[in-house]
């Protein structure tokens, strides 16, 4: 017989109404009454009742994209393929976003149990990943991005790697002070910096010291989110009590956008006075002013790699946990110079 939501808070003592709001994720609940609660639905092996045709068929034909934002233009191109990649698989997506809130991940991650989907693809917000410390009662789930638990299928670029490239090839061309724009936030709790910031810095302080050039937090500009309006925004402030740098990282190329933006208001030529170089190749970085010298991957095989993954998950409940690596390489366009 199948458990119901009466024999998952019998095990677990606490009432049906506390097991709802752990599987629905819309009321916070204390972790310890959580954990209790998701090691009786694993116990139990816990399946919220499906639709009709799930009945019939064990599957729903959907499968879940959690990102940490939508409005970005990287975004929005990996959503595109995961949306269209997922239709030859005979899969709608249902997408939402986190807002880089891991309460709010947590929340969306809990929902899972209870939403008619096959599968989850989640980008989650912090390194440490800790809201898939245990993987009990979810979906066959994969994580796009770069978390240190190895208990579940991920597809990444490698952003250590990537980032130490990046600062290797300024440095190789004369640039000594190199400003990150979108490093992480000394202030904020280290749950909420992501995982992204901690690696890109990680790579490029590497580079710095491999070069014999100390890493200088003078030199990272934090940003409340990646959008192209905050980065214009902190990097304006930062410009107004610092001196010009040789060049500016920006983390993604909307960063990038936002730093361009500045520069070009303030008459500073880029790059015969600022180099600016980005990360992810969108659309739009051929048609900055001046084309936007930036790292690109391939995101079409990033998805497809994903929903690979998540096909053999869906499968085999049981097998191994898989890593696939997407190569990048950096695009030179316009944006950087020689020293």
């Amino acid at each position: 017989m199948r458990a119901t939501v009466r024999d998952v808070a019998a095990l677990a003592g606490v009432s049906p109404k506390t097991v709802s709001n752990v599987v629905n994720g819309g009321v916070v609940v204390r972790p310890d009454t959580r954990e209790r609660v998701e090691q009786a639905l694993a116990q139990l092996d816990y399946v919220p009742n499906l639709s009709a045709r799930g009945l019939r068929n064990g599957r729903s034909g959907a499968i879940a994209l959690t990102l940490p934002e939508m409005s970005s233009a990287y975004s929005a191109e990996l959503a595109r393929w995961f949306v269209e990649l997922a239709r030859d698989r005979d899969w709608v997506v249902q997408l939402d976003q986190t807002a880089n809130d891991p309460e709010r991940e947590r929340q969306l991650v809990s929902r899972a149990r209870a939403h008619l989907v096959d599968g989850l693809v989640l980008n989650p917000v912090s390194l440490s990943a800790s809201v898939l410390a245990s993987t009990a009662g979810l979906p066959p789930t994969v994580v796009i991005g770069e978390v240190e638990p190895e208990h579940v299928d991920q597809v990444h670029v490698d952003s250590v790697t990537a980032a130490h490239e990046v600062t290797t090839y300024l440095l190789d061309r004369g640039h000594r002070r190199i400003v990150v724009v979108g490093a992480p936030d000394p202030t904020v709790d280290p749950r909420r910096r992501t995982a992204t910031s901690e690696l890109r810095v990680r790579g490029h302080d590497a580079a710095l010291h491999g070069a014999g050039v100390a890493p200088d937090a003078e030199l990272r500009v934090p940003l409340a989110g990646w959008t192209t309006a905050d980065a214009a925004s902190a990097f304006a402030t930062w410009l107004d009590t610092h001196p010009l740098p040789d060049a500016v990282f920006a983390f993604s190329d909307s960063i990038a956008f936002g730093v361009l933006h500045v520069l070009a208001a303030r008459g500073i030529s880029v790059p015969d006075t600022v180099s600016v170089i980005g990360f992810d190749d969108v659309d739009g970085a051929a048609f900055a002013i001046p084309a936007l010298t930036t790292v690109a991957f391939d995101r079409r095989a990033f998805a497809d790699a994903a929903l690979d993954l998540l096909t053999a998950r869906i499968a085999d409940r049981d097998a191994p946990p898989s890593t696939v690596v997407i190569p990048h390489r950096i695009v030179e366009r316009a944006s950087v110079a020689r020293r």
